[in-house]
């Protein structure tokens, strides 16, 4: 079983707003520093997306890959890998957790390259990914704010 990595951070915010942001995929080359295009193949009853296709330069990782999103109510949504140039899976899941007028976001992520990589190396471009993300999220979400 793949080993991922997870970390979490607090955002002075509400978690609608939060979600908001991670939702707004269109916006996330202006945020997240590695997704370079964002495009929503298809979205649910909702309008919220289902399958999103993504161009990331992630240094180390640089792939066209298209996920797969679930939306757990308002406060959770996971994604997997549905193809990808490089990767065999990539999985993850964003949890907003309200802490009074703010909210706790944990970013889990499990990255698998088909390509060989030292899974030590692997485990750090999942945390570069996560660190950069999370921060690039609460700057984002605060400066709307």
């Amino acid at each position: 079983m793949a080993e991922h990595t997870s970390s979490s951070i607090t955002i002075e915010a509400a978690p609608a707003d939060v979600m908001g942001v991670i939702a707004d995929f269109a916006r996330y080359p202006e945020w997240t520093g590695e997704v370079k295009e964002a495009e929503v193949l298809e979205t649910d009853d909702s309008g919220r997306a289902e399958k999103v296709r993504l161009l990331l330069d992630a240094g180390a990782i640089k792939d066209d890959h298209t996920l797969a999103y679930t939306w757990t109510g308002a406060n959770e949504v996971s994604w997997t890998l549905v193809k990808s140039q490089m990767l065999r899976s990539l999985d993850g899941s964003y949890r907003l957790t309200a802490v009074g007028d703010r909210t706790e976001v944990t970013y889990q992520l499990t990255v698998d390259v088909k390509i060989p990589m030292l899974g030590m190396i692997k485990r750090k471009a999942e945390k570069v990914i996560i660190d950069r993300a999370l921060a690039g999220l609460k700057k984002r979400v605060e400066s709307a704010a």
